[in-house]
């Protein structure tokens, strides 16, 4: 995907929001209805469609939205074809299990040509335990049904994928999943920008002057009858006349959304393929991180290795992904599932027959002379960690004599591949925070709102995720935050940071939370101690030594008491605690030295920020988070330098 926003006529609404959130823009303005028993982690993108319902918001058309929340996913599924039946304009929102739920109606809604646009994010499927991470067993266990599948790889393509979806849907009476990865695109703020009304009401049209409707009485025909031998493989097969319009359908919603808004998406997209030796094959999240690590390699270790990140899964880009890979050493293809009965994981396989096919000269597909070893990787599975470090080991195992056909990465097991090294990929300048807290605590909302004062008040590049657990309130949770001047890829944890936020000073003691900070690195934690060495005094020795080590600077602050003294409502007391960090971050990171920004500048920035997360609380709210932060702002404080050295003279004095 590439943007020249000056030479087109709809460049897009510069915002920051996550993956749920552009898709809610999108559908909020172009759908008639949603039906929806939303999942996690799906989940907000049906509260954002509900909320939107609630309000009573209007779409391009000057529709009141129709939102209706059955039983069920299964049921969901059902009053989705009912509406779509009856030519409606709709779409839903589901998960995991929830997808899995809905498989025998998905069958129905694509044999009855009805093109809806169902919105997945992408989850592990409970098999030896309950996971709501991401994972694409759940999208793998419906592609057989016969539906567009298309996978955005991060917030951005989440939107605009949900635009192109529709428009290929509905141009061959077919429906279409758009797929991102749960939790690591759904929740995960970043730069985007949202397409503009005008061009959405342009692109995909009145719902009422394109759709069908099946059940208009005074154009009766059947649909879903039963039937017996006699017409049941006719009806079947006539199907691929529908089927054999997608790819056309598909190409022309990508060119047509490249004329009018600069951004290109295409069946696959193909980075530094163009010498490559080795090539990486993924979808999703997984992809851009593999971009970020393989420009490190090529860079650092001098190997010609590419990456085909797949958008079009459905229908699959078999003439695409010979053309792209046929001159390669190896390719190895890395997906977030485990078959292990199958002979090979789905893309895999997928991409094996392709080349089988090709070399064989069977169908219509490009010459190919040989077929390159297409290795194969479980990576990723429930949110597991990927890391740059991953991507590289895997292209290792390419290089090497006796190439592993099957492994997995970033577990400790037979089967895995450990990395000898991970190095740092995020941009040149970049600088990233990693905060521990406990959930309900507010801090995964003030790490979203500190990403969206850096990218609409700061006007940098954002990237900011919680690292939720299942068993979310009152349980440690991670955020990560990264700035940067450009495009941030890494969709992994990050083990190199400028600053650590100690929430929950527990951290502490049960593991190492300064893993990884920088030199010159910064700490802020809460305390209710006023007294510099009394602070010190209380951090474990392991950690002491660190501080020193890095020449890390010190701040502390009690944020529980200011929230005490400025909340007046106590269902929000816990939350507001969270909020406070929001003006020491202004404070202690450089970027309002860095742009030149006064006091007065940043806050009238912070205000808008505050207004745009809570405002709908009313002016009250607003007025005590402001509180809240200012206070955070103004009076944190610092452990002095002598403090941190003075303890460390003395156990060396008594040694000697």
């Amino acid at each position: 995907m590439g943007s020249e926003t000056g030479k087109f006529p709809f460049p897009g609404i510069e915002t920051t929001g996550d993956g749920a959130a552009t898709v809610v823009w999108v559908e909020t303005n172009v759908c008639q209805g949603a039906c929806a028993y939303p999942i996690t982690s799906s989940t907000t993108m049906g509260g954002g469609f509900q909320t939107a319902h609630a309000n009573g918001y209007v779409n391009l058309w000057g529709e009141k939205l129709e939102f209706i929340e059955p039983e069920s996913e299964h049921s969901s599924a059902s009053t989705c074809e009912g509406f779509a039946v009856a030519g409606g304009r709709v779409t839903n929102f589901t998960s995991g299990q929830g997808l899995i739920l809905m498989k025998e109606v998905l069958y129905t809604i694509s044999g009855k040509r009805l093109p809806v646009v169902f919105h997945i994010g992408a989850r592990a499927l409970t098999s030896q335990g309950l996971n709501v991470h991401a994972g694409h067993d759940d999208v793998m266990g419906v592609a057989d049904t016969g539906w567009g599948i298309l996978f955005g790889k991060n917030a951005q393509e989440s939107g605009d994928l949900a635009l192109i979806a529709r428009r290929a849907a509905e141009a061959s009476e077919t429906p279409f999943m758009n797929v991102q990865d749960g939790f690591l695109t759904t929740h995960t703020v970043e730069n985007v920008r949202l397409p503009e009304k005008e061009f959405m009401k342009q692109f995909v049209g009145d719902p009422n002057k394109k759709l069908r409707n099946l059940m208009d009485p005074d154009n009766p025909i059947m649909s879903g009858v039963v039937q017996n031998q006699d017409s049941y493989m006719k009806g079947k097969i006539a199907q691929r006349y529908f089927y054999a319009r997608v790819p056309n359908a598909l190409q022309e919603a990508f060119d047509e959304f490249y004329r009018l808004t600069g951004r290109r998406y295409d069946f696959i997209e193909c980075y530094r393929m163009d010498d490559a030796e080795y090539a990486l094959i993924a979808m999703a999240g997984l992809s851009e991180t593999a971009m970020a690590s393989v420009d490190w390699m090529r860079e650092v270790k001098g190997v010609k290795v590419g990456v085909v990140n797949i958008t079009s899964y459905r229908p699959f880009p078999d003439k695409q992904l010979l053309n792209a890979l046929k001159n390669v050493k190896a390719v190895t293809v890395l997906e977030r599932m485990d078959d292990p009965l199958a002979p090979s994981n789905p893309l895999t396989r997928d991409l094996k027959a392709a080349f089988s096919d090709a070399v064989s000269g069977i169908g219509n597909l490009p010459k190919v002379d040989r077929i390159p070893p297409i290795l194969s990787v479980s990576a990723g599975l429930g949110s597991r960690d990927c890391r740059p470090g991953h991507f590289w080991a895997a292209v290792q195992n390419m290089q090497a004599a006796k190439p592993r056909s099957f492994y997995c990465l970033g577990i400790k097991h037979p089967l895995a591949i450990d990395m000898q090294e991970d190095p740092d990929v995020r941009p040149e300048g970049a600088f990233s925070m990693r905060g521990h807290s406990v959930g309900g605590y507010g801090s995964v909302t003030t790490n979203k709102v500190i990403a969206t004062i850096a990218g609409e008040v700061f006007k940098q590049d954002v990237q900011a995720y919680p690292k939720y657990g299942s068993e979310k309130k009152g349980l440690p949770t991670t955020y990560y935050l990264t700035i940067a001047k450009e495009h941030i890829r890494t969709h992994c944890e990050l083990e190199m940071i400028e600053l650590v936020v100690l929430n929950d000073v527990n951290a502490l003691v049960s593991g190492n939370p300064l893993l990884g900070i920088t030199k010159g690195g910064a700490l802020f934690m809460q305390s209710d101690k006023g007294d510099p060495e009394d602070v010190w005094r209380g951090i474990p020795a392991y950690a002491k030594e660190l501080v020193r080590e890095q020449n890390v600077r010190v701040y502390y602050l009690d944020m529980v008491q200011v929230a005490r003294e400025v909340c007046s409502i106590p269902d929000l007391l816990m939350r507001m605690q969270g909020v406070v960090l929001v003006g020491t971050f202004m404070k202690i990171t450089p970027f309002q030295k860095r742009l030149g920004l006064s006091d007065e500048q940043v806050f009238q920035g912070i205000e808008k920020v505050v207004r745009k997360y809570w405002g709908k609380r009313g002016d009250k709210v607003v007025a005590e988070n402001m509180a809240a932060i200012t206070r955070g702002f103004k009076e944190f404080k610092e452990i002095p330098r002598p403090v941190i050295f003075s303890d460390a003279a003395q156990a060396a004095s008594a040694g000697d």
